[in-house]
């Protein structure tokens, strides 16, 4: 392997008991809890737009400003959404499922029953000091 790590070890790793285990069940429940809705918000609005399209026309048509219609605002939200939808995952994932992750990396490494004992941990990286 290219990545320096012992593939011997890797293979050992038992990733149906990773699944198992309560810090991974809460890590899954917790993610499915902030995209599913999001996705079935998103799903719902981009649906709405079409909907609208099809069945008011003239609602859609109206100008907002010098050749703006509703419609052009409608689809540039769709744009917005992914982006605001993008960076507020990204933020939920760096506060909380990043952390899960974490502890459930460092449950399986503390496991006693792993089937290579417990895994060595890899030594953190000093801070570096300005002067």
């Amino acid at each position: 392997m290219s990545d320096g790590r012992d593939p011997a070890q890797h293979e050992a790793i038992d990733w149906e008991a990773i699944e198992r285990s309560p810090e991974f069940q809460e890590l899954v429940t917790r993610r499915r809890r902030f995209v599913l809705p999001c996705t079935i918000f998103f799903l719902v609005w981009y649906m709405a737009f079409i909907v609208v399209a099809a069945y008011a026309p003239d609602f859609m048509g109206e100008s907002v400003y010098q050749g703006l219609t509703v419609g052009y605002c409608y689809a540039l939200t769709q744009f917005a959404m992914v982006f605001v939808l993008g960076i507020w995952y990204l933020k939920k994932s760096d506060s909380t499922f990043d952390p899960l992750a974490d502890r459930a990396i460092e449950s399986y490494r503390d496991d006693d029953s792993h089937p290579t004992g417990r895994l060595e941990r890899e030594p953190e990286a000093a801070p570096e000091v300005r002067s």
